[in-house]
């Protein structure tokens, strides 16, 4: 079993009008604390590339807080993967603040080749072999968020350098960010806070292209949407908003 920690300083470069940590800082860290356990289990870039000629693509993450991180907190990470199956590995976290429990989160990756972008079986990567969380591993399963069906058009977004990641496509982290704007949350006021959200990475989007997003909710849930021209998805996303004075769902 091997399990990663790691301690971050939600500082003013994550944090919103009301002080709280915003849904792209919290991937942001959960980014940092699971590439670090990479790096740890000799599974980073770079190694997969040299050993395997393979690369890590993120194919879903979601996360629940329970209340918000807030500008100042103290963010312990404990991750650990559940292993290699098929062609993906599940990778989960646990979220402490002060000691205290706040939330978790799970992320689905999978292994690219570096020529032909073909999946690659995890049963050949030896660094997940017995490496995997043991008995700390969660069930929760990341499928594909599904769209209500009346959605509206929340406009456009074009992708600039400031997008950008190390494979020279807009970096995960990113596409938190583009979701909330298109949810317009400068509106959601001190009194809520983002609880819980799940993205799904359907086709990689570079410099200079567009999305077309498009909006909805459903049960208390809010959806997000982005296809190209071509009506081709590229992202999808679920959010939930909860009042600070309950708990997240």
């Amino acid at each position: 079993m091997t399990v990663y920690e790691r301690e971050y300083r939600v500082d003013s470069r994550e944090t919103d009008p009301w002080y709280n940590c915003r849904p792209s800082g919290v991937l942001g860290f959960l980014q940092e604390a699971a590439t670090a356990a990479a790096c740890a289990l000799h599974a980073s870039r770079d190694e997969m590339l040299d050993k395997y000629n393979a690369f890590w693509m993120l194919a879903r993450v979601w996360y629940r807080l329970d209340e918000p991180l807030k500008w100042g907190d103290r963010l312990r990470i404990r991750t650990w993967h559940r292993g290699g199956r098929g062609a993906s590995s599940y990778r989960d976290f646990d979220l402490f603040v002060n000691d205290a429990p706040v939330g978790e989160a799970v992320s689905l990756w999978v292994l690219a080749n570096a020529q032909t972008h073909k999946l690659v079986r995890m049963a050949g990567i030896e660094e997940f072999q017995g490496t995997d969380g043991g008995a700390l591993c969660k069930t929760r399963l990341l499928n594909k968020v599904r769209m209500p069906p009346d959605m509206t058009c929340a406009g456009t977004r074009s992708f600039r350098y400031s997008d950008l990641d190390v494979n020279g496509h807009v970096n995960n982290v990113r596409y938190a960010d583009i979701v909330c704007d298109a949810l317009h949350l400068e509106r959601m006021g001190a009194e809520r806070f983002v609880s819980s959200l799940q993205v799904g990475y359907q086709a990689e989007c570079r410099v200079g292209e567009t999305v077309d997003l498009t909006t909805g909710s459903d049960g208390g849930a809010q959806y997000v949407h982005g296809a190209d021209g071509a009506g081709k998805t590229r992202f999808d996303a679920m959010l939930t908003l909860s009042d600070l004075a309950g708990k997240a769902p």
